[in-house]
């Protein structure tokens, strides 16, 4: 410790410092202590207590200077005793550590056998839940109960209590679920149905969180490099929003007000949520194509896909709310879009307008259960009546979007259908539905992350390609929850249920599109359904006018010789009886096929069209410029000869 060493020969040259001082010491005490009186107090000391506690002490400094004098006498090198005494000491510290050790083990062992007995999770009693009602709240108890209980049904088989059913601990549950996170009970037995019980508090947790701020920068005016160094420059914290996407940003933090940058001013970029990328991306418009964004507002997607088709082609952006048509104009305007259309149709009736699109895009209305973190109020306010009134509205649009694409383009026909709602009612079982009501099948939405869609859920049975959607969870993929479906038109024909004994008739969609007008003549293809000469009908679900088989060319009215059955439009899933109407051999006029008892049944849509004015078009039997065209062509023909 103390002593010096000779490097050469590492031989002791005797004490060092510290040494010499506690020898030093030493003598002086020795002086005073002589040893038959240093025995006689060691021996009282002993008697005065027990023998065990008094060696388990360390020796005082006048018994350890004595007890060291003693060993001077009786041997010569003090060091060596140094290093003896050392070593004695090491082995006693090494002994009373095993010691120690040993009694750890035992004592860890009892406590964790209580630890054991405390952490067994057991169901409340009447007494404990009735208090409950009455003390106030502990939210740190519910959330560990949560956590116990969760526990528990993941290996019901080993942890449950004696006697106790599934369903007990189930309701328990649902009661802390309730309480803790602040659902109604409706919404909290849909998520556990819908989730496993692993997953469940994960989710709830997702919800309770913000999602990262996002943005999409606008490739008709800059690229996303320059764009990041710009903002960078102005104290903006960003990162790519990953692999997946060129174009997002993620937004940390930011010194300036990232929706007043003079970047965002100026059109570089767009306010977009995550997962609002994912439906564009899926739909992969084309350059030149005519696309249909069914629900545009406000204007985040239709900017998308205006960008991926670099401002060619035309987009017709719709919504049946004017006063969110308002944002769509300002951000198209803002981003330097110029090839869409806006319009303000209620997206049921939009076949009836216009129809021959090569892409649609339905961002249909939903609960919003998917984005709870951003309107806390769903929780609350959602019961069973909302969730089938928005799953019958979606049916409604799902089956006008499919109308409104032409199966026979070449470069399209695809539709993609996506809510922001995790329900199964308003995803997979609208997306079946419109697989039984229309010719369309499901293909690969593109995307290579996202879980599968349900092909089972609970009673029902869904076709199995709705594998090939996509599911998007806070938890799992930090952004909104989403579903996204993508599905490709085969046919025009729109299949028809048979009444009664009579074969079931197909019928055709009409679409002026099938014969592409001239890009002067785009603006004449608004209404193409009343451009034609024949009588056309609305079906059930807003679907597009049909076209029968005896139609007549040349805008000539059909002449009716045997019993003719007048056919009424069907609104809203009416069934309207059709009433045989025997008439004599004359010419009918279009606008009276309906009779006075059959207007009253239908919807105020009907009303207002039966008001309106006939086409200039069908009044006066004007000749089309095509007709003109050979017309002139023939007469040139006879002069040369």
């Amino acid at each position: 410790m103390g002593r010096k060493l000779d490097p050469t020969n590492k031989v002791k040259r005797g004490p060092g410092k510290k040494a010499k001082k506690q020898q030093g010491a030493e003598t002086e005490l020795t002086k005073f202590i002589t040893d038959g009186e240093y025995c006689a107090l060691y021996i009282n000391y002993l008697q005065s207590g027990n023998l065990d506690q008094k060696m388990s002490q360390p020796l005082l400094p006048i018994e350890r200077a004595a007890k060291k004098e003693k060993k001077l006498k009786e041997t010569l090198a003090l060091e060596s005793d140094d290093d003896e005494e050392d070593e004695e000491d090491d082995s006693e510290e090494e002994g009373d550590e095993e010691e120690k050790s040993d009694a750890d083990l035992d004592e860890e062992d009892t406590v964790q056998t209580n630890i054991d007995e405390m952490d067994k999770f057991r169901l409340p009693g009447a007494e404990e839940t009735s208090k409950e009602g009455v003390l106030p709240l502990d939210l740190k108890t519910i959330h560990q109960r949560i956590k116990d209980n969760v526990d528990v049904l993941c290996n019901f088989s080993t942890k449950r209590e004696e006697g106790k059913e599934r369903t007990e601990y189930l309701s328990l549950l649902k009661k802390d679920l309730c309480t803790y996170y602040s659902y109604n009970n409706f919404l909290i037995e849909k998520l556990i149905d819908l989730f496993p019980l692993s997953e469940l508090v994960d989710f709830l947790e997702a919800n309770e969180i913000q999602r990262p701020v996002t943005i999409r920068t606008n490739t008709l005016k800059t690229r996303r490099r320059d764009l990041a160094q710009a903002l960078i420059n102005r104290g903006v914290n960003l990162d790519p929003l990953g692999k997946w996407s060129k174009v997002g940003l993620v937004i940390y933090d930011s010194s300036v007000p990232i929706g007043a940058t003079p970047e965002y001013l100026a059109g570089q970029y767009m306010l977009q949520g995550a997962s609002s990328f994912l439906p564009v991306m899926a739909l992969s418009p084309q350059e030149g194509e005519l696309v249909l964004d069914m629900s545009s507002a406000p204007g985040g997607k239709t900017t998308y896909i205006a960008q991926l088709m670099r401002n060619t082609g035309m987009i017709v952006a719709n919504d049946a709310n004017a006063e969110r048509l308002k944002s769509v104009v300002g951000n198209i305007h803002r981003l330097g879009v110029t090839n869409t259309v806006i319009c303000n149709y209620d997206g049921r009736q939009f076949p009836k307008v216009m129809g021959g699109f090569d892409r649609v895009l339905l961002d249909a209305p939903c609960s919003g259960t998917g984005v709870i973190a951003k309107d806390p109020a769903v929780k609350t306010s959602k019961d069973e009546a909302d969730i089938l009134r928005s799953a019958h509205l979606q049916k409604e649009l799902i089956l006008s979007a499919i109308d409104s694409v032409n199966a026979e383009s070449p470069s399209g026909g695809y539709l993609v259908y996506c809510t922001c709602s995790i329900m199964v009612e308003e995803n997979e079982w609208v997306v079946d539905y419109a697989l039984k009501k229309r010719n369309v099948k499901l293909v690969p939405t593109g995307l290579d992350f996202g879980k599968e869609g349900f092909t089972r859920f609970k009673e029902r049975r869904f076709h199995p390609s709705l594998r090939l959607s996509r599911r998007f969870y806070p938890h799992s993929h930090n952004m909104d929850g989403f579903f996204i479906a993508k599905l490709k038109k085969f046919s025009n024909v729109i299949p028809t249920a048979p009444a009664g004994k009579e074969a079931s008739e197909a019928t055709v969609v009409a679409d002026s599109s099938q014969e592409k007008p001239s890009e002067g003549d785009k603006t004449k293809k608004t209404i193409p359904s009343k451009v034609s000469g024949s009588k056309e009908h609305a079906q059930p679900n807003g679907t597009a006018a049909r076209k029968t088989a005896n139609i007549k060319s040349k805008g000539k009215k059909d002449l009716s010789t045997g019993p003719k059955k007048a056919k009424v439009a069907k609104m809203d899933g009416e069934a309207v009886k059709e009433a045989e109407v025997k008439k004599p051999t004359a010419k009918i006029a279009e606008g009276t096929k309906a009779s006075k008892a059959d207007r009253k049944e239908g919807s105020r849509f009907e009303t207002k069209q039966g008001k309106k004015t006939t086409n200039p078009m069908k009044t006066k039997n004007r000749m089309g410029k095509n007709k003109f065209n050979k017309l002139k062509y023939m007469l040139q023909k006879q002069d040369r000869k």
